[in-house]
């Protein structure tokens, strides 16, 4: 029995360690024995081919909570595995093999790559690095020795070597939002200079010769490469009227003010999917509906869905499920003077809708959720209200199609599944990315920068390490 224990290094369910082929001499990491391979935060990663052989660069950020020390690395990829993570969505991430050192103990081992962001340690030490050399102890931390925040950041020392960037404008409402945060937090990782600029505090010279937008006291924004817009609907009509004015002056701005015009009016952002094939639910529309019995016969009668055509996000979408629950609804939306949209009640979907992210012409993730609410106000389905889900091909391709035919390049599908294939409930030209990248585990604010990137055509140039 002494010797299965013999030489073993004894770790709690955190550990500082090293890998020094990669120059990091000190990253803390999640011990989990229930996961087979290591992962290590990553970002920016990128393939390329070094003497007909497979490698990758990438970004990464060593010390939890600091963005500011950056560590670009490069290695030969060993391979490319589908993994599923702690949320189960599986993604396809690169294999490196690296050194890895601990509590004076060296070996080689596998690591994945992968973005860590929610997940807040920026590595994860699996089972297949500590096989026949670790036994675990989870109910301690750091067995092997603590580094404090201070050491850490000592160790590093000044590594962000300013790459030029682009000079991009975050064009919104609230700085604080998570999906504001991130997007400026993805931008500044990839080292360009980003500004938060608020929609209201804006305006513009309009002038045929020259054109200007100011922000704030007098500060000229003509010089910004591109602009991302996150433009709140009670603002969209003077947001597009900005947005059209940076693209007088040349400024790419990552969705048009027409495309994002189009989605805030529900009947107009309908008609136009379904002159695209996009499957929607049987719907009708309506201002002031005399007639509900002839209304509720258009999309098969009870129950069914009745809808703000002007709302936002979920906002005054109700369940009728009698003739008295619709004429009570439609009714108390006659008293706020709004067009009203009524769609079909698809029963097998259960209350539940797909919420798909669409960037630059790809379904990248997509959660769950529950947004529809009974004629009482209450939530219809209790429990979680968003979970993490697989999309089917055909999921993906609608999704992609609804955000062409609108002409996005950043939008949040709605969707539902039914029995005879998903259908499109809504589109939002600026999506909340807080629910989707929390359980996708993606990095989406990343993906949206890299769409900015490849419109303009920038790219990182590859980093050759020092011999």
């Amino acid at each position: 029995m002494t010797d299965v224990f013999k030489d073993k290094i004894i770790v709690g369910s955190e550990e500082w360690c090293s890998l020094p082929e990669l120059g990091i001499p000190a990253v803390k990491a999640r011990v989990d024995s229930g996961a087979k391979t290591s992962s290590l935060h990553a970002f920016n990663i990128r393939a390329f081919k070094r003497g007909g052989v497979s490698w990758v660069s990438y970004e990464l950020h060593p010390i939890q909570h600091n963005r500011k020390v950056i560590v670009r690395c490069e290695s030969e990829v060993v391979d490319r595995r589908m993994v599923k993570s702690s949320s189960g969505v599986a993604e396809k991430r690169y294999v490196i093999k690296t050194r890895l050192e601990l509590f004076g103990h060296s070996w080689e081992t596998e690591i994945t790559l992968a973005n860590r962001d929610s997940m807040g340690y920026r590595m994860l030490l699996g089972r297949a690095a500590m096989l026949d050399r670790i036994l675990v102890d989870p109910s301690a931390k750091q067995l092997c020795g603590s580094i404090s925040r201070e050491e850490s950041e000592r160790l590093y020392g000044q590594t962000s070597h300013g790459v030029q960037g682009l000079k991009l404008g975050l064009l919104a409402s609230n700085p604080r939002l998570y999906s504001n945060r991130r997007i400026i937090e993805a931008a500044e990782e990839r080292g360009h200079e980003i500004h938060f600029i608020d929609v209201k505090q804006c305006y513009m010279k309009l002038d045929a010769e020259n054109p200007e937008i100011h922000f704030g006291r007098g500060q000229t924004l003509n010089d910004l490469d591109a602009v991302i817009p996150r433009i709140k609907s009670d603002i969209s009509l003077f947001g597009c009227a900005l947005l059209r004015q940076f693209e007088t002056v040349g400024i790419y701005s990552l969705n048009s003010p027409e495309a994002i015009a189009k989605t805030r009016d529900k009947l107009h952002s309908l008609q136009t999917l379904l002159e695209h094939g996009v499957a929607l639910p049987a719907s009708a529309a309506a201002n002031t509906p005399m007639d509900v019995a002839d209304l509720t016969d258009m999309v098969d009668g009870f129950p069914l869905v009745v809808k703000i055509a002007q709302g936002y996000k979920g906002d005054g979408v109700v369940l009728a499920e009698t003739a008295t629950d619709a004429e009570t609804i439609i009714d108390a939306f006659k008293d706020v003077n709004v067009n009203l949209l009524i769609q079909q009640f698809v029963k097998e979907a259960g209350g539940r809708d797909l919420r798909v992210l669409v960037v630059d012409g790809k379904a990248v993730a997509g959660v769950e959720s529950n947004t529809l609410r009974d004629a009482s106000g209450a939530n219809l389905q209790r429990g979680s209200s968003t979970s993490p889900t697989k999309l089917s091909s055909p999921e993906r391709r609608l999704a992609v199609r609804a955000a062409k035919a609108l002409g996005l390049k950043v939008a949040g599908i709605d969707m539902i599944r039914t029995n005879d294939g998903p259908r499109v409930l809504d589109i939002h030209a600026s999506p909340n990315l807080r629910y989707v990248e929390n359980s996708s585990g993606k990095d989406l604010a990343g993906l949206l920068i890299h769409a900015v990137e490849k419109k303009l055509k920038w790219k990182r140039p590859l980093i050759v390490k020092d011999s």
